[in-house]
């Protein structure tokens, strides 16, 4: 055996010999969660540093985690900021949003109960501190991380939805304030800026604007004034509502022209981590 292979080796019994964290269901293996009946599965990351955080990262429709991963490089953004970072693999590969436009909504899949579960596992798992969970998304990834942070404001901090609004016969009342910073395209032409009817991977659906969707969450969160304007750079502008109840903030990017994408350019993964360290 060279002096390399056995370095190797050893280097791997090193790391076999390290403890996982305790499962939250010991008939799960990880990376599996039972829930409603079905095996759900996620991919997960853990930074090397202490971990200040948690993040689920959803995938968009016809997606799955590991895409998701790979898409956003958020995994090198969390190593910075030290989240562990969760990306949830959907049914049908996509989301129960509650705008009955997929296959998991029609079949009545709780996504939202799906993810709480994970949450609460993960949070227990990793001693992730109250208060420090938050959630992103890509599309139909952005729509269900809308409806979680509406439906499950208890145990979210911070959403930062990109290129995914909300459905207009959705119910959103969050039982408390939630930060969220909101990222659009004006010129995205699957989930339009400007709200209204879009088919997706899934059929049909009605859908609220990126600005309506901002308001909204500016009325929840009880934020005492309007939506002030930030100095544009080139295409992205940025409005932001601070000093709202709670100490949250809502923010809208709005990037002139751009399309249905997950940004780099303004390097929306690093946004997203930043806001939700500030909040």
């Amino acid at each position: 055996m060279t002096v390399r292979s056995a370095a190797l080796l050893a280097a791997l019994m090193l790391a076999g010999s390290a403890a996982p964290p305790a499962a939250a269901n010991p008939v799960d293996p990880p990376g599996m969660l039972t829930f409603g009946g079905l095996q759900r599965s996620y991919v997960l990351h853990v930074p090397p540093a202490p971990q200040f955080g948690l993040v689920i990262n959803l995938h968009g429709a016809g997606m799955t985690g590991a895409d998701q991963a790979a898409l956003t490089n958020y995994n090198a953004v969390a190593d910075r900021f030290g989240f562990v970072v969760a990306y949830p693999n959907g049914v049908d590969l996509t989301w129960a949003d509650g705008r009955g436009a997929s296959v998991p909504d029609r079949q009545g899949v709780d996504d939202v109960g799906f993810l709480s579960a994970l949450i609460e596992r993960l949070t227990r798992d990793f001693a992730i501190p109250p208060g420090r969970v938050f959630v992103t998304g890509m599309s139909a990834g952005g729509f269900m991380a809308n409806r979680l942070a509406c439906d499950r404001a208890d145990l979210i901090a911070a959403a930062a939805p990109v290129a995914g609004t909300l459905g207009a016969g959705v119910p959103c009342a969050p039982s408390r304030p939630v930060s969220m910073l909101l990222i659009h395209g004006t010129g995205d032409a699957v989930v339009p800026f400007d709200g209204g009817p879009m088919v997706g991977r899934g059929g049909p659906s009605e859908i609220i604007s990126a600005p309506a969707l901002a308001e909204r969450w500016r009325q929840a969160d009880a934020c005492p004034g309007p939506f002030v304007t930030q100095a544009a750079a080139g295409p992205v502008q940025r409005i932001d509502a601070a000093g709202c109840a709670g100490g949250t903030e809502v923010a809208l990017v709005r990037i002139d022209g751009g399309g249905h994408i997950w940004p780099s350019a303004l390097d929306a993964s690093a946004m997203s981590a930043q806001f939700f360290a500030s909040h």
